[in-house]
């Protein structure tokens, strides 16, 4: 325990006296919370519509004012005809286009129903696809309200549970902590033991009668410690700028975050341990991030990938850890809600540091 005690005491002397490091650690979270929300974001905002209306009546007047009104779009042609709406959406003026037939009031008043166009410029499929469902969206309520749709006895009542405002913020927030964690423990540990050799200081620790699983421990704790820190002030930080705190127990996120640290600490390590200067062990450990943060469901729904990438993805112990993260936040899950993630991830750290422990030769 001696020998442990000044091993830990010498890591953390060799990460204050980098000029970088503390810098970047205490940077990071701050700016990925403060910025990545509002970045990666999936709500459509400002999408340039234009539109030709051959009726030029009240009611396509006040449909015309409530897909203004509704945030979504910005009016950016207004065309005579079809044929001239669809060059503004040939030149990129508009995303979007909506041609209100002629006799669309006369229709509606004495059918109950009429047929709109809509054109959708489908490049950025994101983008176009989100319009015409908005779209689709705004001229259905207006059918509801406009007093001519057909309707039915009783009313629907809908309600969002776990994220009542829709807000897209509150899904990736938790997902950007998991990640942030993710990139404490593989990026920093992947550079640790290889920092060592550049320097030499390996050498004077090989000739030592030091256990190599012991010396790996005293990699693995700074930044496990480290990691706890930013976690809480990630936190912290959510908490003022989103307003949003866990609805499940702050003890669930740390037990799991313990054993994900370990886990991904102990895969920096490995990295570490095999790689020759830090260029190669950056190099690496960027490759297996960005596989992980790709398919982890941060970004996009595991669900909506390819059965094969779904299948891949169990094999992601980022996906585990982002999955409790939003279900501890949003559902207030339990640790008896995720026994099967809470295996998982054990699996993972047992592994990964099993790896470091082989992939380490006091001979090197």
């Amino acid at each position: 325990m001696k020998a442990l005690r000044y091993l830990l005491e010498k890591e953390f002397k060799q990460i204050m006296r980098d000029r970088f490091l503390p810098k970047i650690i205490f940077i990071m979270p701050v700016l990925q919370l403060a910025i990545l929300p509002f970045a990666a974001n999936f709500e459509m905002r400002n999408i340039y519509i234009g539109i030709v209306d051959n009726d030029r009546s009240v009611c396509s007047q006040r449909l015309t004012g409530k897909i203004l009104s509704s945030g979504y779009f910005k009016l950016t042609d207004i065309s005579p005809g079809y044929e001239e709406g669809l060059t503004s959406v040939e030149k990129d003026i508009s995303d979007i286009l909506i041609e209100i037939p002629a006799g669309f009031e006369k229709d509606l008043g004495k059918e109950g129903k009429a047929q709109v166009l809509i054109a959708a410029n489908a490049i950025n499929g994101t983008k176009g696809g989100l319009g015409y469902s908005y779209l689709s969206t705004i001229i259905q309520d207006f059918n509801s309200d406009s007093g001519y749709g057909v309707r039915t006895a009783g009313s629907i009542t809908s309600k969002h549970l776990y994220n009542p405002h829709l807000n897209y913020k509150n899904y990736m927030v938790p997902g950007i902590m998991a990640f942030l964690l993710t990139l404490i423990g593989g990026f920093l540990s992947a550079l640790n033991i290889v920092s060592e050799k550049e320097k030499g200081t390996i050498e004077q620790i090989n000739v030592t009668p030091l256990p190599k699983s012991l010396f790996l421990l005293s990699k693995l704790i700074p930044f496990w410690i480290i990691g706890f820190i930013l976690l809480t002030i990630g936190m912290i930080i959510t908490w003022l700028i989103y307003g949003l705190i866990p609805a499940g127990s702050f003890g669930t996120i740390y037990l799991f975050a313990a054993i994900y640290l370990i886990a991904f600490t102990g895969l920096g390590l490995a990295i570490s341990s095999i790689s020759s200067n830090q260029q190669q062990a950056m190099f690496t450990a960027f490759f297996f991030m960005i596989i992980f943060a790709l398919m982890s469901g941060l970004f996009t729904p595991v669900s909506s990938m390819p059965e094969w990438a779904q299948k891949l993805t169990l094999f992601n112990p980022l996906r585990y850890f982002v999955d409790v993260m939003r279900m501890v936040y949003l559902k207030g899950s339990r640790l008896s809600d995720l026994p099967v993630h809470f295996f998982v991830i054990c699996l993972f750290a047992i592994f990964f540091n099993a790896l470091a422990v082989i992939g380490y030769r006091k001979s090197n």
